[in-house]
């Protein structure tokens, strides 16, 4: 958790570099900043914590496109709203309602429309299936596998789950006291 929160520089990291695109991220410029952010985006393991709940899921997902891409206008922008609702396994009509009139796996489906309504390069999942049962999280797994292969993502998918990790991810780094141990 802590990787992925330097990796896109909601904390500093106390040593090494992570690189995007030949760039150290821990010395971009704000501008540089909010350019990465559009390329990469977080899912984070408890989706409940990381929705406004005083946002609908409307608003929520299209919050992004209003930082993002500040020309759109307010049509275009509902209309990716409901196509990103959609691709994610949930009815348009859900637009204006609030985060805690959703279970467990409709808020992760909500996080991931956010982070996939600006078409970004990578996202990172941090444990996001770790909040849900069994049968939600191979759904969830399902669905961002049928989002890499429609969009071109790439992830970087953060687990202690290793069956999920077996079942989901291509290459795996072990991690131990924040260094890479394995690859």
């Amino acid at each position: 958790s802590t990787l992925s929160r330097a990796i896109i520089r909601l904390v500093q990291a106390s040593e090494g570099e992570s690189v995007w695109l030949g760039k150290d991220i821990q010395k971009m410029e704000p501008a540089e900043l909010l350019a990465l952010r559009r390329d990469i985006q977080m899912v984070f393991q408890d989706p409940l914590a990381s929705l406004n709940p005083r946002m609908t899921a409307g608003a929520i997902i299209a919050e992004p496109l209003l930082t993002h891409f500040p020309e759109m206008g307010k049509a275009e922008r509902q209309k990716r709203v409901g196509e990103m609702m959609e691709k994610v396994g949930l009815s348009p009509s859900m637009i204006n309602r609030y985060p805690h009139e959703f279970s467990g796996g409709q808020r992760q489906r909500i996080a991931i429309a956010r982070a996939i309504a600006v078409r970004p390069r990578l996202i990172i999942a941090d444990e996001p299936t770790s909040a849900l049962d069994v049968s939600l999280r191979h759904q969830v797994l399902d669905l961002m596998r049928d989002l890499q292969a429609e969009f071109g993502l790439s992830y970087l998918f953060i687990s202690h789950d290793i069956s999920v990790i077996r079942y989901f991810c291509d290459r795996v780094a072990v991690m131990k006291n924040g260094r890479i141990v394995e690859i």
